[in-house]
């Protein structure tokens, strides 16, 4: 049984919302996680469906509209600037786009440095250099870069400059927001394993979002699935791929063709178009896309995720 410190996040009820001029974007629809010290959560879903926003409310680059956050049993949601700075040095977190998320203007050792510059104050310049020199070795980033600029690089070592500067202040959790979508298929598997290294060296925890079922398989122990604001399912990486309960895990994993999937099986083609997020359905946010005989209360009432076997969650009236 997972005791309540072996959590080193957890969320509840966790909403974000967003003003438009066409009305309120429920981005973010009470979310409940539980992320376990040392584990890779894999968070899934369509494009829009919130995942990159869940995962910027989690570190603070935005935030959250109400809800309850907790990183290692201490409430982080909405901090004041002062107690923003503290939670930095232990959450982080790697963005999607290498390119767009660095400094075209710095140079390899400024970009790795600034966090140092920024929030390790108390360390000499020489030990901010060390420690640069030090982050380039463990991202395998050759020291011959080092005055090297951003568009001097390929994907992959600037990627691996964001998972060094990620890396400065000694965190133990990262939320990687699709951190390898944007590299060639051959540097993903580099960076994968480089991600796969720093964790069993550093003993860190890691958020891995992505919309890529092959890749999230690959790097997860268990597996949440989104939809449209809300966690659908959440399980262990094998049930996920085997033993999907909800339709929309299943509708996915339909799509794919590589993963345990036999050649009598078929895929589910989807009809109707996802609701809108400033004016979602009542019921089940996926009641108007879903294949299985749907009932009243699937149109009019949300289901709430509950536990269906041991560690196996899923929002839905339908399933047993």
């Amino acid at each position: 049984m997972i005791k309540e410190n072996d959590y080193i996040l957890t969320t509840e009820s966790l909403y974000k919302e967003f003003k438009t001029k066409k009305g309120v974007v429920h981005a973010v629809d009470g979310v409940d996680l539980a992320i376990r010290r040392g584990e890779t959560l894999g968070l899934v879903g369509e494009s829009g469906c919130g995942k990159s926003t869940l995962g910027r409310v989690i570190v603070n680059l935005i935030e959250a509209t109400s809800g309850k956050m907790e990183a290692n049993g201490e409430d982080i949601i909405n901090p004041s600037r002062k107690r923003l700075k503290q939670i930095r040095k232990n959450m982080q977190i790697v963005f999607q786009d290498p390119y767009s998320s660095l400094d075209p203007r710095m140079n390899v050792k400024d970009l790795i440095q600034e966090p140092l510059r920024l929030n390790a104050k108390e360390l000499s310049r020489e030990a901010q250099d060390n420690r640069v020199l030090e982050l380039m070795d463990i991202v395998g980033l050759s020291r011959s870069r080092i005055n090297a600029y951003p568009h001097e690089l390929d994907g992959g070592r600037r990627q691996r400059i964001g998972i060094a500067r990620a890396l400065s202040l000694n965190p133990s959790f990262l939320v990687l927001d699709e951190p390898v979508s944007a590299l060639d298929v051959c540097i993903q598997a580099q960076i994968l394993n480089l991600l796969k290294d720093l964790q069993n060296e550093f003993e860190l925890t890691y958020l891995f979002i992505t919309h890529d079922l092959s890749v999230v398989h690959h790097v997860s122990d268990r597996i949440a699935v989104m939809y449209l604001g809300k966690i659908v399912e959440i399980a262990d990486y094998k049930n996920i791929f085997t033993n999907p309960s909800h339709p929309y895990t299943q509708a996915l994993l339909s799509a794919i063709s590589v993963i345990n999937k036999k050649d009598s099986q078929k895929k589910i083609i989807l009809e109707g178009d996802v609701p809108s997020p400033i004016n979602p359905p009542p019921g089940c946010r996926f009641e108007g896309r879903c294949f299985l005989n749907k009932t009243e209360q699937c149109r009019s009432e949300a289901p709430p995720l509950k536990e269906i076997a041991p560690g196996h969650f899923a929002a839905c009236y339908l399933i047993g």
